[in-house]
């Protein structure tokens, strides 16, 4: 796999805020397809798997998991989140999603919003299968509903 950044070499920077070498970035997609075979996708056959990492390092992972209610279906980006949150993380890096197809996969609107209300810093890694690319999750969801939105006035 190559790596690419806005069609740029993946920064690799030590000082970098998000910094994963490349093997932690591989290690972040290769548990994401591990988890993907977890999927419940009975009516879309769409199986996702992500794999999120705190920043001390700990992985959290999850996969779709669909309802015949489709509005009930939960994602599989808001599954890890919220097992890495119910279980006291709040400091994120990294999250890498996979889809099922040769292409990239990245989250939905839902799911960026969650992501953006517990790490709006946090870089997406996205895989065709050949190429890797990290993107920022603010350049996913620019001009995101925040928090001091809700602020009375």
């Amino acid at each position: 796999m190559n790596l690419f950044l806005n069609q740029k070499p993946l920064n690799l920077n030590p000082e970098y805020p998000n910094y994963m070498n490349t093997s932690a970035v591989k290690k972040l997609i290769d548990a994401a397809r591990a988890a993907r075979q977890n999927a419940q996708a009975p009516y879309s056959n769409f199986t996702v798997g992500v794999a999120l990492t705190t920043t001390d390092g700990e992985i959290f992972t999850g996969a779709n998991v669909e309802s015949s209610s489709y509005g009930l279906t939960i994602c599989a980006e808001r599954v890890a989140l919220v097992k890495a949150l119910s279980e006291g993380r709040n400091s994120f890096k990294a999250i890498a999603v996979v889809g099922p197809y040769a292409d990239f996969c990245p989250p939905c609107g839902a799911c960026r919003q969650l992501l953006f209300d517990y790490a709006p810093e946090i870089e997406i890694i996205l895989t065709d299968g050949n190429l890797i690319k990290l993107v920022a999750l603010k350049e996913l969801l620019p001009f995101a509903f925040e928090k001091n939105r809700l602020k009375k006035k």
